[in-house]
């Protein structure tokens, strides 16, 4: 820590309860109270310095010569800071340090000790060792912290702006190049990379440091001014990702409700520090989302989604909340779908999960402007390129995204089927290159909403494409009882209909195979190879054909059978029964006597 010794006298001050007194061996003749403490002095050493001391002493100067009394409760820096005044007054040793010049500083300028009133006065002192300060990163630091306990009149000698200046500057700068001191203290007084042997202090070759050496250091500023450093830091040109570090860095440390689990240990470790309230951190997680870099990809989605959840969970502002979902939306394509799964926080909610959280962050990625020809995915590549769109790659892993959740939370029987079908039907049919998840979203919601009606399971089942279902999910939903019959028969035709195209295929293959020139190559056994393969087609295109077979003559004999069934049932309701026996008649007549 830089320091600068002032004074040649020693020391003449005694303190005794909330007095102090000069031991010069003169009567004093001037009393100056700050707050509860109050200062025995005499007037010649005071306004032989200060201006404002001069003027007052002379203003309250009385006839009978008794004691003069001055109150100096505005002073910047209060008693501690007069204290130090007095001892420079009085030329006794005082020693200025980052810890206090600060104070030292504001008080000298209120009480005017400038050069007209001494050469080498405390002004002049104090600036020049701020200069050296300002040239040491630790000590800028300590000076800044104090700055606010004198923060206007700290303003006001754009002391704040200065130490900010001196911050940014060191901290946008390649530390290897000027050999700052960046490191504070630890716990035990010691510098950083310093160690303990045998009772002896030792120094140990310091560590290359990392873009992120300045962050721990600068998060002991409160946040006004932590604000202004950040502001400082993007002027001076640092990169957004150095930016985004240091803010998470902050909100981690000052909001305990984004990791609990680390304020529980800070507790049960015996820390003094306090836990902010929820009030404390709401506003601070608002403050922290305003000065978030806004370029893509900056900060991680999985800390944006916290810092989401954690903004559900204080109640901050909409408009918060709305800044991290579009933040959140506009790289969606890098989320991962355990941190989109966030919880319903309200009490009058249905559904486990947050689903209309979920569509407004879709919405603001499907919001950045589409290509038009979304049918041809080489021109919407191409157009992405030149006007910065999503890409096909973006857009797929979105549509996986979207597929992932659905089926996450298909299974909630209070999803109703409006919400699913808006989820689904936002991405295009393009982004999607096989439908297999999009059919397992769709099955798990058929099998959890069983009282669908036959509409409501034709429009769900609009939101896929059967032609693009692997061989897999084909044959699954072949035999999925609980789609509409209309598409399992689309399912059975594009699979037929695939393979046709597979075996013309071969065929084709099998020809230039035959008509080949090249010696090296075998044609009987390409021939052989190609023959098996559509012997193999062809089964298991009979076998498919069977099941369906299978299923519509199953539909049908059920169709078959409540139909007899309900003509039995009008058939025996229409019959004249016998008022006697009170059974059916046989030939289907009724006499009065009850005789056929």
């Amino acid at each position: 820590m830089a320091c600068m010794k002032l004074g040649s006298k020693s020391e003449a001050f005694h303190r005794d309860g909330q007095s102090w007194h000069c031991t010069s061996g003169l009567q004093s003749d001037v009393t100056i109270e700050i707050g509860e403490m109050s200062f025995h002095l005499h007037k010649f050493p005071l306004l032989s310095r200060s201006g404002l001391l001069e003027k007052l002493i002379g203003e309250s100067q009385s006839v009978d010569g008794s004691v003069c009394a001055l109150q100096l409760g505005q002073l910047p820096g209060g008693a501690k800071a007069f204290e130090l005044l007095a001892k420079f007054c009085y030329g006794i040793k005082i020693e200025l340090t980052s810890m206090n010049v600060v104070s030292l500083r504001c008080a000298a300028d209120y009480l005017q000790m400038n050069e007209e009133y001494g050469e080498g006065n405390l002004i002049v002192q104090t600036e020049a060792f701020l200069n050296e300060v300002f040239s040491n990163w630790t000590d800028t630091i300590k000076a800044l912290e104090t700055c606010e306990e004198v923060l206007p009149h700290a303003e006001e000698l754009h002391i704040v702006s200065r130490c900010i200046h001196s911050l940014a500057m060191k901290a946008c700068a390649d530390p290897k190049l000027f050999n700052w001191p960046v490191s504070r203290c630890n716990e035990a007084g010691r510098p950083s990379g310093a160690s303990l042997w045998n009772g002896i202090c030792t120094s140990i070759k310091p560590q290359p440091l990392s873009d992120d050496w300045w962050f721990e250091d600068v998060s002991f500023l409160s946040l006004p001014l932590y604000k202004r450093l950040i502001q400082a830091v993007e002027v001076g040109g640092m990169t957004p990702e150095n930016i985004a570090g240091a803010l998470v860095f902050y909100a981690k440390k000052y909001i305990p409700q984004m990791n609990r689990q680390s304020s529980f240990k800070n507790l049960n470790s015996g820390s003094t520090i306090s836990i902010p309230s929820e009030a404390d951190q709401r506003a601070l997680l608002e403050e922290i989302v305003e000065i978030l870099p806004n370029q893509k990809g900056v900060i991680h989605t999985r800390f944006l989604l916290r810092l989401l959840r954690t903004a559900m969970v204080l109640q901050s502002s909409p408009s918060c909340r709305e800044n991290l979902e579009r933040r959140i939306g506009l790289q969606l394509d890098l989320a991962a779908l355990e941190d989109l799964l966030i919880p319903n926080m309200g009490y009058s909610v249905e559904t486990l999960y947050d689903i209309d959280c979920f569509q407004r962050i879709l919405d603001n990625f499907m919001s950045i402007d589409q290509p038009s020809a979304a049918a041809s995915p080489c021109i919407v590549e191409e157009s992405q390129l030149m006007e910065g769109t999503h890409s096909l790659t973006s857009m797929t892993m979105v549509a996986n995204l979207v597929d992932a959740y659905l089926s996450d939370v298909s299974a909630d029987v209070n999803l109703k089927f409006p919400k699913f079908q808006s989820l689904a039907a936002a991405v295009p049919d393009y982004a999607r290159p096989i439908s297999d998840g999009i059919y397992r979203a769709i099955d798990i919601y058929l099998k959890a909403h069983p009282w669908l009606t036959d509409s409501e399971r034709e429009q769900i089942c609009r939101l896929m494409n059967c032609q693009k279902l692997s061989l897999e999910a084909s044959t699954h939903a072949a035999q999925n009882e609980r789609l509409p019959l209309r598409v399992i028969v689309q399912v059975l035709f594009f699979e037929q209909l695939r393979l046709r195209t597979s075996i013309s295929g071969w065929f084709f293959v099998s020809d230039n195979l035959e008509n080949s020139q090249n010696p090296n190559f075998s044609k009987n056994d390409g021939i052989e190879d190609m023959r098996e393969r559509v012997s193999d087609l062809e089964k298991e295109c009979q076998s498919m054909r069977k099941d369906f077979q299978k299923l519509v003559k199953t539909k049908r004999s059920w169709n078959i059978f409540w139909r007899r069934k309900s003509h039995n049932v009008n058939a025996k309701s229409s019959q004249p029964i016998d008022t006697k026996t009170r059974q059916p008649c046989a030939n289907g007549l009724q006499h009065e006597n009850g005789e056929r």
